[in-house]
């Protein structure tokens, strides 16, 4: 049956991360604690599937994390015509945003993009690092790889971060091929982008707590305490960075 497949198919994916991407995401998860011991701050960009919802603001989770998210609004209502010949490049942008937040020199961005190539996720690892902050690129390294950059620099994200986390998806996502359907069936990122950086604060937490420091882990907001205890985390996390 296709469900003992794909079930099998995921184990094997579960073992290659656990044989490929171990030093990857010791590397990274001491790269959080040390950002977090600091009172730096731990951003996360992404532009894949699951990370934001499994990790920012979760039951279980470090408080720490943050989602860094950003858009231009403009409000201009010409009537329509062709803008064909328009350069509509928004490079640079990414630089506004972070002069813009809350961020700081010292910083950590996590940037997620399966395929890597897009001029706005180059645009803020770059950015990110002229800023002065470090950056994990959690990408699929063969799928990445088989893909041309979408930016002026052509870059891709494997290329761009302190720490690269491999996400081991296959080229295009779909993992198992089924007979009389053209695309492959199953994408790999979200549940391995889920694992790897769950992985890296797993890490993270044992690090602090070797320096002495708690780092703020969040009760589910649906348990009996879980909004007052939780509250209480948020204002020593924003006295402390913890």
């Amino acid at each position: 049956m296709l469900i003992d497949t794909y079930q099998k198919t995921v184990d094997n994916l579960f073992d290659k991360l656990k044989s490929t991407q171990r030093d990857a995401c010791i590397a990274a998860g001491q790269l959080m604690a040390d950002t977090i011991a600091k009172g730096n701050a731990v951003h996360i960009f992404d532009t894949g599937h699951i990370v934001d919802a499994e990790l920012i603001y979760r039951g279980g989770g470090l408080l720490a994390l943050k989602s860094f998210k950003y858009k231009l609004d403009v409000q201009n209502n010409v009537r329509k015509r062709d803008r064909s010949a328009v350069d509509k490049s928004m490079e640079g942008l990414a630089m506004y945003a972070l002069k813009a937040s809350g961020a700081l020199p010292g910083d950590l961005m996590i940037i997620g993009s399966v395929s890597g190539k897009t001029a706005n996720v180059i645009d803020i690892a770059l950015a990110a690092k002229e800023f002065g902050m470090k950056v994990i690129a959690l990408t699929s390294v063969a799928y990445s790889s088989s893909v041309k950059s979408l930016h002026s620099s052509g870059k891709r994200l494997f290329e761009c971060g302190d720490i690269v986390l491999d996400n081991c998806a296959p080229v295009a996502e779909g993992m198992i091929p089924v007979e009389g359907i053209e695309a492959p069936f199953a994408a790999a990122s979200g549940l391995a982008a889920a694992y790897l950086l769950w992985s890296c604060c797993a890490v993270a937490i044992e690090e602090l707590l070797k320096r002495g420091i708690t780092p703020s882990i969040l009760k589910s907001s649906n348990y009996e305490d879980g909004p007052e205890y939780n509250k209480k985390l948020q204002e020593y996390y924003e006295k402390t960075g913890f």
